[in-house]
């Protein structure tokens, strides 16, 4: 069995969760009232996002110690959410 190997990020089964997540995250905060804008919203929302850019920025380090360091700085960011 040959398997394809994988050449970005977006391709990844992980990336694609934490992109659905992103766009839940926002659906749900654009309900949110509007006191909670720069506060609530924004940090779920940045929360969500450094889930996704930590998991590209991962796939593109060379070293094994690198990418792991930024997967555990998505994986801590999906804790924070």
């Amino acid at each position: 069995m040959q398997t394809k190997k994988i050449q970005s990020f977006t391709q990844l089964n992980v990336w694609k969760e934490a992109h659905k997540l992103v766009l839940l995250i926002y659906k749900t905060t654009d309900n949110f009232p509007k006191k909670e804008t720069y506060s609530l919203t924004d940090q779920m929302r940045r929360c969500a996002i450094s889930i996704t850019s930590n998991i590209a920025e991962g796939f593109s380090r060379q070293g094994k110690k690198e990418k792991l360091q930024f997967y555990y700085v998505s994986k801590g960011s999906l804790t924070e959410l």
